[in-house]
């Protein structure tokens, strides 16, 4: 896992973020997605967009991840936290 400092920092700001993206960072962190639909089988709600990119939904869709995952090497990069509000206004594709 990379970027966990994005995380924390996001959490420092927004508190009621902590709980929910403590708990998904420590499952991915210990997964070991071989491919976008092994991981669709955990997380059904995630959606899939170019670049090995994907969207998690996080505390009922307050906040979203978007992580490039390089599935060969088990790597999962984090490349953007935020509300659902900062999310509309990003392209997920190119972060």
């Amino acid at each position: 896992m990379i970027a966990r400092k994005t995380l924390r920092e996001f959490w420092e700001r927004h508190p009621d973020a902590r709980e929910a993206l403590v708990a998904w960072f420590r499952e991915a962190e210990l997964a070991t997605w071989s491919s976008p639909q092994e991981l669709k089988r955990r997380y059904p709600s995630a959606s899939f967009l170019a670049g090995d990119r994907v969207v998690f939904n996080v505390r009922g869709n307050r906040y979203r991840i978007v992580v490039a995952i390089r599935y060969p090497l088990k790597l999962v990069f984090i490349r953007f936290v935020g509300t659902h509000a900062a999310y509309d206004a990003i392209d997920a594709e190119e972060i």
